[in-house]
């Protein structure tokens, strides 16, 4: 049995190309692996700028929701102390008023009462 050289090379030729063949696969599968982890990463650093316009945007409007309610409750406030100042205002206009025409029937009941002392002190004498 005569092992040519041309044999041997051919073999050798052959078995060489899974190992070339593999070696190939194995770069196209870094090359996608490193590909997909670069988009992974831009489409990770979008998603993380837009939660952060987002958060901006809803922190925005609850400052604004919150100056507006601050406005409102003072205006509310301020209303409600005048209403509470004119209603004080007329009950002590109401109380005076009560307390002369008190005042003034008192003074005419003491007046009647002296008139009546009076009278029975004449009769007496």
């Amino acid at each position: 049995m005569k092992v040519s050289l041309k044999a041997i090379l051919a073999a050798m030729l052959l078995s060489a190309v899974p190992m070339v063949l593999a070696q190939d696969a194995a770069t196209d599968t870094k090359k996608v692996a490193d590909k997909t982890g670069h988009d992974t990463k831009v489409v990770a650093k979008d998603a993380a700028k837009d939660t952060d316009k987002g958060a901006k945007a809803t922190g925005h409007e609850t400052k604004k929701i919150a100056k507006t309610a601050g406005k409102d409750t003072e205006k509310a406030v301020d209303k409600t102390g005048h209403e509470t100042k004119v209603v004080a205002k007329d009950a002590a206009k109401d109380t005076d008023k009560a307390a002369k025409k008190t005042g003034s029937v008192v003074k005419k009941g003491a007046e009647d009462t002296g008139h009546e002392m009076k009278k029975v002190g004449d009769d007496m004498k």
